[in-house]
């Protein structure tokens, strides 16, 4: 018995190094001296300045979360000085040996270049084409259509130099003629035109494994995420008020979903491992767990994808025990009993399936677009992160209509009452958010404290009649 309980503290021990180990940490002086060469960078190119006014303007964005990468001389930093900083160096491609990139791992901040002169800041449109239509009228890009990487010239004044970048699942620095257009195209077009619907979940999830498979084996598993998650916003946002409001927004500067930070996804049990395995299948590893406390009733596993740079959040329903064990790979039984995200899932379906992802997280300045968003009649609920590092709200989110089959099961094992059923067969359930996210000081985690109330609030048990 002694041995069994040695066992579990060690395990527990285990599981409290683990998430230490994730506790990012926060680097205002990384983030001060990015600050004072974007500032700097401004303060020398008027085309730039403009344009960083425009976006938070129009869009609610600052201009430096849709960077994507810097340039500076050794007259800014060196190697070293970046090393100081806690910067590592990493072998990406780049286009002559005199430049190096030096990347901060522990935050969320941009890659850094030395080895050039001046200062060069590229922006990260997600489509170059339609950025240059509304910024640059006249530019032209580098590259091919749907190639890993494309690049333009924006503004050049003095020393200053504003161009943007294109990358499709690549995460070098060099313009280069791709051999794997048509099938990127395909796969692209597969993941847009992919059935969603399907009677039997477990069907679904496997057509979900074959067709990533499938992609994989033809194209690189990044090239796959950047096709598979251009299709996924794409399908959230349909369904999605304050996103078709926002990308609105963001679509009048060109700019679509380039400033996006994570992307977040609700599973049964029984389907959660299956999901992870599709996203490791495309490149993406485990990063931290995430857990909001015994009385939370629900759990995540945290992925990210390095070459993509693309985070996703994957929550399930899971009990206190359960946080001990690796439930992304060992399975996760099934039961009657339904907390907040089995609900929703049983509501609405899965969200790699017909549901879709239940919020997208972008970064905005926090105010401005919790205002200008009220303007136009979107309402955002009460911040549940309201820190210097951090903070974060949802949209009040969409009642979705759901299907009759789903409120019958739902009734008969309990998990809603005859009341709660009468009103979401006639109101509908609440379905999708958008998630109004800022980030400061370089810190790349995420808020454990306050999170379970605002799953609670957003149980669609706990949703009121309209005018109630």
């Amino acid at each position: 018995m002694a041995d069994g309980m040695d066992a579990g503290r060690k395990d527990n021990e285990i599981e409290a190094r683990t998430l230490d180990e994730h506790d990012w940490g926060l680097y205002p002086d990384v983030e001060r001296f990015v600050v004072e060469i974007v500032d700097s960078f401004l303060s020398g190119n008027r085309f730039a300045k403009s344009l960083s006014e425009s976006m938070l303007a129009k869009t609610s964005t600052h201009f430096i979360d849709w960077i994507d990468h810097i340039a500076v001389g050794e007259d800014i930093a060196t190697p070293h000085s970046l090393a100081e900083m806690g910067f590592t160096e990493v072998r990406n491609e780049v286009p002559s040996k005199e430049i190096r990139v030096f990347r901060h791992l522990k935050s969320y901040l941009f890659p850094v270049l030395t080895g050039g002169s001046g200062i060069e800041i590229a922006l990260k449109p997600e489509s170059i084409d339609a950025f240059l239509q509304i910024v640059a009228r006249g530019q032209k890009a580098q590259g091919q259509p749907f190639a890993p990487l494309r690049k333009a010239l924006i503004s050049r004044e003095g020393n200053r130099t504003l161009s943007a970048v294109e990358r499709r699942g690549y995460d070098g620095f060099v313009v280069k003629e791709p051999d794997d257009i048509r099938e990127y195209l395909g796969v692209m077009s597969g993941f847009f035109q992919r059935q969603r619907y399907f009677d039997d979940e477990e069907k679904g999830m496997e057509a979900v494994v074959r067709q990533v498979n499938d992609s994989v084996k033809m194209l690189r598993s990044e090239r796959v995420s950047d096709a598979f998650f251009r299709a996924e916003r794409s399908y959230w946002q349909s369904r999605n008020r304050a996103g078709q409001m926002q990308k609105a927004r963001q679509d009048a500067l060109g700019l679509g979903w380039g400033n996006h930070d994570h992307h977040t996804y609700r599973s049964s049990r029984e389907n959660f491992t299956k999901m992870i395995r599709i996203f490791e299948s495309m490149g993406y590893r485990c990063r931290e767990k995430y857990y909001a406390g015994d009385k939370a009733g629900w759990g995540a596993q945290i992925l990210e994808h390095s070459i993509c740079n693309i985070v996703v959040f994957t929550d399930v329903d899971l009990s206190p025990e359960e946080t001990h064990i690796d439930f992304s790979h060992e399975g996760l039984p099934r039961r009657n009993k339904l907390g907040t995200v089995g609900l929703w899932v049983g509501l609405h379906g899965e969200s790699i399936l017909q549901a879709g992802m239940h919020h997208l997280e972008a970064r905005f300045d926090f105010e401005r677009l919790r205002s200008d968003l009220e303007a136009y009649g979107v309402k955002v609920m009460p911040p549940f992160s309201y820190f210097d590092f951090l903070k974060q709200a949802f949209t009040v989110g969409d009642n979705w209509p759901v299907e009759r089959r789903r409120l019958d099961t739902l009734l008969a094992n309990g998990s809603i009452t005859q009341e709660q059923y009468e009103r979401f067969a006639k109101e509908g359930a609440l379905g999708s958010h958008m998630e109004n996210l800022q980030r400061q000081q370089g810190f790349k985690g995420f808020n454990k404290s306050s999170v379970t109330k605002i799953i609670l609030e957003t149980d669609p048990r706990a949703q009121h009649s309209p005018g109630a």
